[in-house]
C-alpha cells in the first residue's frame, strides 16, 4: 500500500495539486486520498479508476501500482484513449474549461481536437 501512496503523492506534487483539487475531481474526500497516501488504507479500483485522470497517469498504471493487475498491458483502442485524453484535460486544473452541449456531449472529434491542441499548449503527450 505505501507503494502506491509514494507513487500518488510523487504525482500529485509533480502537477502541483492539491488534496482538495483531486477531490473536487474525483469525488473522493480528501481523507480517504490522504490515508491512501499515507498507506494506511488500500485505494479501491473504483477510487483508481477516478483519480487517473487528475493525477495524469493511466487507470491501468494506478491499478498495477496497486498490484491488482499483473496481466501484460492490453492495447486502448482509438476512441478509449481519446477519452481517457480528454478526461486528463478536463482534469488539469490550468485548462479547465465548461461547455453548455446538453446530454448529447461532445463527439469524439471535438475531444480529439481538443486534446491534440491541449498537447500542443502543455507540450505533454497523452495520445
Amino acid at each position: 500500500m505505501s507503494e502506491l501512496g509514494n507513487y500518488l503523492r510523487e504525482l500529485r506534487a509533480q502537477k502541483r495539486l492539491s488534496l482538495r483539487e483531486v477531490e473536487t475531481t474525483s469525488g473522493a474526500s480528501c481523507s480517504y486520498l490522504s490515508q491512501v497516501e499515507q498507506g494506511k488504507r488500500q485505494a479501491s479500483a473504483d477510487l483508481l479508476r477516478r483519480i487517473a485522470p487528475a493525477y495524469g497517469t493511466s487507470v491501468r498504471d494506478l491499478m498495477t501500482k496497486a498490484r491488482y493487475l499483473d496481466e501484460p498491458e492490453v492495447k486502448l483502442g482509438d476512441q478509449d484513449r481519446i477519452e481517457w485524453a480528454y478526461q486528463a484535460v478536463l482534469s488539469d486544473p490550468d485548462y479547465k474549461f465548461g461547455t453548455s452541449l446538453g446530454p448529447q456531449g461532445l463527439t469524439i472529434e471535438a475531444k480529439r481536437f481538443i486534446v491534440e491542441m491541449y498537447e500542443k499548449a502543455t507540450k505533454r503527450n497523452l495520445l
